[in-house]
């Protein structure tokens, strides 16, 4: 079992019905069998509208569990960040990556210019 615990409820990818039954019991360290009960059990006394509407909303509220397990802050941050605004995270990755691409077409020009060349002979 994986332990998100720290940083909020997620929803299992290994769950029944969009995994927040498991999600939820995986948080707050129950039986995923209990969780269900709990929930036929709402879902039986309060009517069907009610309880489907809050777990529906529950699902859509709920982060999916990451898929592959987190093991530092900045992964967590990264993660977090995808899942409330997929489009920012891949504009952030993006202006990274241009920045890198950038740094290396120097590291190249530098390499490859006849001025390196020529000091690398002479020892500087």
């Amino acid at each position: 079992m994986r332990d998100y615990s720290r940083r909020g409820i997620y929803r299992s990818r290994s769950g029944a019905i969009f995994g927040v039954c498991r999600g939820l019991a995986q948080h707050f360290d129950f039986s995923v069998f209990w969780v269900r009960a709990i929930a036929a059990t709402l879902l039986v006394f309060s009517g069907i509208w009610p309880a489907l509407i809050i777990y529906l909303l529950a699902a859509l509220i709920m982060k999916p569990e990451p898929a592959i397990p987190v093991e530092s802050a900045g992964e967590r941050e990264f993660y977090e960040r995808y899942t409330s605004s997929r489009h920012d995270a891949a504009q952030r990755l993006r202006r990274r990556y241009e920045t890198l691409e950038k740094r290396i077409r120097r590291m190249e020009d530098t390499v490859t210019s006849r001025a390196y060349g020529w000091e690398k002979r002479m020892g500087r």
